[in-house]
Order: C-alpha cells, then sequence, then structure tokens
C-alpha cells in the first residue's frame, strides 16, 4: 500500500491544536503551484499568507489533497482552493509557533527519517562515530 503524504494529517493537527488554544492559524502557500487560486493581489515574492481561523473563513475543508474555504479580502469574497502540497507552513499569529513543511511536496521521505542504503565509506559502511551530529533546527520566516 502506498505511503500517503503527512501534510495534511499534520495541517489538520496544528489547526485544531491552535483554534483549541485561541490562537489564530495561518498558512504560507506558495502561489505559483498548480490548481492554487487565490487572491492575486494579495500575492507577493509567490507567496500569500492565509488566516484559517474559523471567524476568517467559511466552509474550510482542509482535505488530504485540497484546502477549500470562502474569505473575504477587501470586503469581497473569493473561493479559495489549493493543493495540500502548496502548503509550506501553518503558524500562529499570537505566538510564531507552528510547522513548516518541504517546498518540494515530497513527503515520503524526511531528514528524520533512515535513508533507504547507507552512504558507504569504506567495505563495512561509514565509520562509527561516538554520537551523531545535532542537525539545525528548522526556523519559521514569516511574510507579510
Amino acid at each position: 500500500m502506498p505511503e500517503h503524504s503527512r501534510r495534511p494529517y499534520l495541517l489538520r493537527a496544528m489547526h485544531e491544536w491552535m483554534i483549541d488554544c485561541g490562537y489564530t492559524p495561518q498558512v504560507i502557500v506558495d502561489a505559483t503551484r498548480p490548481g492554487v487560486e487565490v487572491p492575486r493581489a494579495f500575492v507577493k515574492d509567490d507567496r500569500i499568507v492565509l488566516n484559517l481561523s474559523p471567524s476568517a473563513t467559511q466552509n474550510l475543508t482542509l482535505g488530504n489533497e485540497w484546502l477549500m474555504f470562502s474569505a473575504r479580502f477587501s470586503g469581497v469574497v473569493h473561493h479559495i482552493q489549493l493543493p495540500e502540497s502548496a502548503v509550506l507552513g501553518i503558524y500562529s499569529r499570537e505566538t510564531g509557533q507552528g510547522m513548516v513543511f518541504p517546498e518540494d511536496g515530497d513527503e515520503t521521505s524526511s531528514p528524520t527519517d533512515p535513508p533507504d542504503t547507507p552512504p558507504k565509506d569504506g567495505p563495512d559502511g561509514p565509520p562509527a562515530s561516538p554520537s551523531p551530529e545535532p542537525r539545525a533546527r528548522p526556523q519559521l520566516k514569516i511574510v507579510k
């Protein structure tokens, strides 16, 4: 059975957590991806930040493949539709806490997943190291 992308599940979980905490969930979207329908006047540097709070959206659907809702932009109602792969991150407007997703949209592997085949440095593989090197934590960049 093919592995499903984790992005829609993590997106829904983070959205629910933010709503439960009384925060305003916002998503950063790559507006250049195919299928993204957003008001182009609000796109800056090929990105748009969308407020996903219940008071800002109507008929919000966080599906496994599509994110859809209606929202007002400068008083005009727009139907927003975008593939889940276009969502680059979700964060709380109040705290900045959130999650960043890979831009390539491929979530079948991540930096924390072991590689399919270990790299070989010698006949027996890589030399043993006393401790793994710490990885840099991803940083969330707020685009306004």
